[in-house]
Parts: structure tokens; sequence; C-alpha cells
């Protein structure tokens, strides 16, 4: 079986989670190739048109799979082989973005959605599947806090907390964040996620007290399951479906927007000085369970 991976490829690389995922699939013995879409903008897709089917022409491929709503769209403009589209979110939350995946979604051969009330906000009544985003449980895995913080040269003995995002993601609520942290009347550092690879990632969330998340929307958020696979305990907002990825887990905590109650549960697990039992709960979300979910559809299609 051979797939064509088909993303925005605006921001010079293709996002991880979908190369993680794509990259899973050749284990399964899926042969993978990618079309990466370079324009801003409507016009920017429509002028890839030529080269895009020329690629599926040549390619004798199974069929396209396609990220995000407006890639999905794109891809639906040649109807050689099928089409299988996976919404991650900002492409149905945003309602922009919302007009494209309405319309992908009605082109499309197989619609996949990383959350289950995403199916509803495209009123869509033809069959639909919900695959979480997987995570590497290989890269994403406990190791010793101090052995981390050895590693990345932090003190030991010094609060550091997480955010789930770069500051200046303004979902992201960088400033209800800094409001619980001052809150606590503690002296913690708060670590921004930014231009870092995975190992990077997994490894500040192993040397960190806990993960923050302050969004105002979110789908996942994959950062979540990421953090639990390291046993990082977590306080979030009730975000997206946080409240029912993170519920029986040890150290981690769903609260509403505000400062004091986010406060609350940032000092309750700093006085613990602990660490979650996330590992053993997020097994069912990685890559390898994920990606045999992939090869079944695409079975369908064969």
């Amino acid at each position: 079986m051979k797939v064509l991976i088909c993303a925005s490829g605006n921001a010079d690389t293709l996002s991880p989670f979908v190369k993680e995922q794509a990259e899973s699939l050749k284990e399964l013995d899926v042969e993978i190739d990618y079309f990466l879409i370079r324009g801003k903008g409507i016009w920017g897709y429509l002028k890839k048109i030529p080269a895009f089917r020329n690629m599926v022409d040549k390619g004798n491929y199974s069929l396209v799979h396609a990220h995000y709503g407006l890639s999905g769209l794109f891809a639906t403009f040649q109807r050689r082989i099928p089409v299988i589209i996976t919404f991650h979110g900002s492409d149905i939350e945003k309602l922009f973005n919302r007009f494209f995946s309405f319309l992908a979604s009605r082109l499309s051969q197989k619609n996949i959605f990383v959350h289950p009330n995403q199916p509803l906000k495209l009123k869509l009544t033809k069959d639909s599947t919900i695959i979480p985003c997987g995570i590497d449980l290989k890269t994403f895995t406990p190791i010793d806090k101090k052995c981390a913080r050895n590693k990345l040269g932090w003190e030991l003995d010094k609060k550091y907390i997480l955010f789930s995002s770069h500051f200046h993601n303004p979902v992201k609520n960088i400033n209800l964040a800094f409001d619980a942290i001052k809150m606590t009347n503690q002296n913690i550092e708060l670590i921004e996620l930014k231009n870092l690879t995975k190992k990077e990632v997994a490894l500040r969330m192993n040397a960190v007290d806990l993960l923050l998340v302050t969004s105002t929307s979110e789908t996942g958020p994959l950062v979540v399951k990421e953090a639990m696979a390291c046993n990082c305990p977590i306080v979030s907002t009730d975000v997206g479906n946080v409240k029912r990825i993170i519920q029986n887990t040890q150290l981690c905590f769903v609260t509403n927007h505000t400062p004091r109650e986010l406060s609350k549960k940032i000092i309750s697990i700093l006085q613990t000085n602990g660490r979650s039992n996330g590992k053993n709960l997020v097994t069912p979300f990685g890559l390898n369970k994920t990606g045999k979910q992939l090869k079944q559809i695409y079975n369908e299609f064969q």
C-alpha cells in the first residue's frame, strides 16, 4: 500500500504529530510520500494544484491522506484516488477555517477527527471516525527528575513549571498563567515551550514540577497526553477534552479559569513534590495503536 500525505508546508516543515503518525505507518508496511503545500492564502494553494495532480498521476498511490480542512479541500481537486481527511481542531474551531472544512468533509471519502465533538460542528451525518493524535511513548517516558535537571543544568531545589506552548500564542492565555503563579507567593520559573525537539520537550517534562495549561480553547491538547506519559503532574483549565483524558490520574487537576483556583492546585502539587501515574493511563494513545487504526481505514480503499 502506498499513501500520499498532503499537508501545509508553509512552516517549512511538517507538523511534528503529522510526521510522527505517518512515520509510524511505515512500520506497518505502508509506503509514505509527502506533498507539502507551500503557498500563502487560497490563491497560493490553487497554484499548487497542477503539481499535486501530476504527483498523484505518476505515483501509483492507493489514496491521499490530508491533514487539516484546507489541505483536505485541496486534495479533493483530484478525483483519481480516494481522499481521507484528518481534522485537528483549529480547522473547525475558527469560523473562517470551518467553512473550508465543511466543504472538504462533503467531498472526501472518509473523515477522521481527533475529538468526538468535532463532527457535530461540521453538521456531518455521514460516517466518520475518531482517532486522537498518537504519542511517541518511546520518547515521552518517565526518567528521574534529578537526572533530568542535571542534564539541563537546572537548580535541583528550585520550582519549575512548564507552560503548554510559547508565550505569545493568545489562545494559550499566558497572562492567566502568570497571575496564578503570582498568587502562589513562591519563587517559580515558568518554562516556555518554544523551538524545541520532541526529545527536548520530554526532558523538560521530566524536569519540571508540573505542566500548566491555561488555554481558552483546545481540542486535545496533545501536550497533556505527552506530559502524562512522562508522569508529569498537570494543572489545567477545563478546556477541550482534558477532563476526560486526565480523569483518575494522580496529581492531575482540572479547574475553572480563575487564578485563585489554579494557584491552589499548583500549591497542592508543589507540596507533595510527587509524580503522577499518567504513563499507565496513556498507553492506548500510543503511535503504534493509532497507526493500526489508520491502516485499518486505509484497507477499506484497497
